[in-house]
């Protein structure tokens, strides 16, 4: 089945997103998209960049079919942060009866979803870069109070993607985009472990509608980094798919693990590298490379043979008492507990789970190697494409790099790798193995 077919089968699907254009020149669609799926006012919102990409197209087109709209340009320097606060100030400058338009790529696609969905109206977006994959995903991931969330709202009713525009986007913008697609990988082999340890299922409509194209998607990083146009439409296919899995799936889980907790812990500290913010999918590529390391180190050892006879594990207690350390007092801690409750299994029942394990440990290592990529081939890959591998490319040192491997599985009641090595006592192993593997430094806490 072809890109095109997939994205037509995914929208049939849907339950909230009615078109997806994708293809050079769409731009000069942008009257015709609105009238079929809008009514009234267009609004468009944007920052400088995103604006200057595709806005004044955009503009035009709807007021050559008689479309009245006016729009709303934010400074892209410093670069926008996704917070509610933003989403909020948004939803302020629309008029009654005014369709909201984002032009831009993922700050301004996550706080438009938002500021809409706040007053019950659909929106469209204009993709301007291959950087991320929340264009038609159901959930806005903003900061609240200082904590990232993943905050449900509908996707775009409609996604204009003009592959004029978005190979020539700043090639920084495609390796994002390229990195949180490189996420995929170890957040499937995350949920393999959900899965086989009964924990969450896999969804047979979503699990193949990120995981059977991935491959593909990132095959070709060398293409991609020199804005080769049929290479980047694969690519910004592999990540409008992955935001209709989440849709479908009803929640992050298909694109998102430990990789994006431990970016979404940057993303708090409002990480800046080389006078910026760093981006979500620099994040995201650096987590990925982190925990495919910590899947080596797991992969290569024989688990059984390491646990112990019984285990009863830390207590809720215990558990608590190391957010407060690792976080301090607050709000953020506040989350990260109620997240860790949820998930949290002690004494006879995780006692029961480790046991379990061990009994499926050789058929699950064994799915588990076949599907994950060694850290070494994706490193490889995020290089040529233009996308960073190491902390140290977006201001991230080992120690920082360290306690942000502790700290994530506390900020989300997902269960991944990070759950599992923790369970196992393995964890600051792990963490330990996977940073020297980076040819890092000797950390300590």
């Amino acid at each position: 089945m072809t890109g095109d077919q997939l994205i037509r089968q995914a929208v049939a699907r849907s339950a909230n997103v009615a078109e997806v254009r994708i293809g050079p020149g769409v731009l000069g669609e942008a009257a015709a998209v609105y009238a079929r799926h809008f009514s009234g006012p267009a609004c468009l919102m944007a920052d400088d960049r995103g604006w200057a990409a595709a806005g004044p197209q955009v503009e035009a087109a709807l007021q050559a079919a008689g479309i009245a709209c006016r729009h709303h340009v934010i400074p892209a320097r410093p670069r926008p942060k996704p917070t509610v606060d933003l989403a909020d100030s948004l939803r302020a400058v629309l008029r009654p009866g005014e369709t909201p338009v984002a032009v831009g790529s993922g700050v301004m696609n996550d706080v438009v979803k938002h500021a809409a969905f706040g007053l019950g109206i659909p929106y469209l977006c204009v993709a301007t870069a291959a950087s991320m994959d929340g264009y038609t995903s159901a959930g806005a991931p903003l900061s609240e109070k200082g904590f990232k969330k993943t905050i449900a709202c509908r996707p775009a009713k409609a996604l204009l993607a003009d592959l004029d525009v978005i190979a020539t986007a700043p090639p920084e913008m495609t390796g994002w985009g390229y990195g949180d697609l490189a996420g995929k990988v170890p957040a499937g082999g995350d949920w393999m472990i959900a899965d086989a340890l009964g924990i969450e299922a896999i969804d047979d409509v979503a699990w193949p509608m990120v995981q059977d194209g991935l491959e593909g998607w990132l095959s070709q990083p060398e293409r991609i980094a020199a804005g080769n146009r049929d290479a980047i439409e694969g690519l910004f296919l592999g990540l409008t798919l992955v935001g209709l899995a989440m849709e479908a799936h009803g929640s992050s889980r298909p694109a998102s693990g430990a990789d994006h907790q431990i970016a979404h812990l940057w993303e708090m500290d409002d990480l800046h590298h080389g006078g910026e913010r760093v981006s979500h999918g620099a994040c995201v590529a650096v987590g990925t490379m982190a925990v495919l390391r910590m899947f080596d180190w797991l992969l290569a050892r024989d688990l059984p043979a390491l646990l112990p006879a019984q285990r009863s594990g830390p207590s809720l207690a215990d558990k608590e008492a190391e957010i407060r350390r690792l976080f301090g007092a607050g709000e953020i801690a506040d989350r990260a507990m109620a997240e860790t409750r949820l998930k949290h299994v002690e004494g006879a029942a995780l006692e029961a789970r480790l046991k379990h394990l061990s009994a499926i440990w050789s058929e699950l290592s064994a799915r588990l190697g076949a599907r994950l990529w060694r850290a070494g081939r994706m490193a490889a890959h995020l290089a040529r494409a233009g996308a960073p591998v190491t902390g140290a490319e977006i201001g991230v040192d080992d120690r920082y790099l360290y306690r942000s491997i502790l700290k994530a599985r506390f900020l989300r009641s997902r269960y991944t790798v990070l759950d599992l090595l923790d369970e196992c006592g393995l964890l600051e192993q792990a963490a330990l193995a996977a940073i020297a593997a980076g040819d890092a430094r000797k950390v300590g806490t």
